[in-house]
């Protein structure tokens, strides 16, 4: 346990969060406390936690009180080469409140990450992004029309801060769900290959199986699910999509 000696210089901000986990091993590097916020605009046909999509269907707290738990585990994170995750729904529906997460995390010298569709990229300053260590940039869909079918928004802007992140110099991990008949069309990820190999910044690529383990969560909060009848990828076809990464130089997990 860290103990304070003066305090916080960041302002607390309240806002609403979904869940936290406190020993996170697929949120980033190393072991992290991942802060899952509240609100997000997309409507993912696949979303797992369709349940975050309304902001105030949250917890409303205060950023300092987060911090507090993450303090608690601050040294804890830090000898386990880890750090914080702000995940979601979509963390940049509140951009003030997660700025003041990520400031105060920064107060502590722990690593932080992102994960987001860059959708609200445009909601994010420079200042907040230089607080980032690590952008964790889901690109659901390299066709504009496909994208919109499965997320409800369009693709450009997610884009558009992918080349952001780029010039402002922070690293990039890229997230790609493999849902078969949808996102797994070869000209449509040959297409994201090209693009994502072009962004400097980006460390590696993160090629993730589609799964139907949030389908319950439809069904509780009567929302139809389409994907029902749509199984997880073969080792066939993840290969297949894999190889389109690699190929162009990519590190790919």
């Amino acid at each position: 346990m860290r103990i304070r000696t003066g305090p916080r210089k960041t302002q607390s901000v309240d806002g609403y969060i979904h869940s936290l986990e406190t020993l996170g091993t697929v949120d980033g590097p190393g072991v992290r406390f991942v802060v899952f916020t509240q609100g997000c605009p997309h409507r993912c046909l696949y979303c797992h936690n369709p349940d975050s999509w309304r902001l105030k269907h949250g917890k409303r707290v205060a950023s300092a009180e987060i911090l507090d738990q993450i303090e608690n585990t601050s040294t804890f994170l830090q000898r386990a080469k880890g750090g914080v995750t702000i995940s979601g729904g979509e963390p940049l529906v509140q951009p003030a409140f997660v700025g003041s997460i990520l400031r105060g995390c920064k107060e502590m010298k722990l690593h932080t990450a992102l994960d987001t569709t860059g959708y609200l990229g445009d909601k994010a300053s420079d200042a907040m992004l230089a607080d980032i260590d690590l952008v964790m940039l889901d690109i659901k869909s390299y066709d504009p029309d496909t994208y919109r079918r499965l997320c409800g928004v369009d693709l450009q802007p997610t884009l558009d801060f992918a080349r952001r992140l780029e010039r402002l110099g922070r690293s990039i991990w890229i997230r790609y769900v493999v849902v078969p008949g949808l996102t797994d069309v070869d000209e449509h990820v040959a297409g994201l290959a090209d693009f994502v190999a072009s962004v400097k910044t980006v460390e590696r690529v993160e090629i993730l199986p589609f799964h139907k383990m949030g389908e319950f969560k439809w069904q509780e909060l009567r929302k139809p699910y389409q994907l029902t009848a749509t199984e997880p990828p073969d080792a066939a076809t993840m290969a297949r999509v894999r190889q389109h990464f690699t190929s162009r130089g990519l590190t790919v997990a």
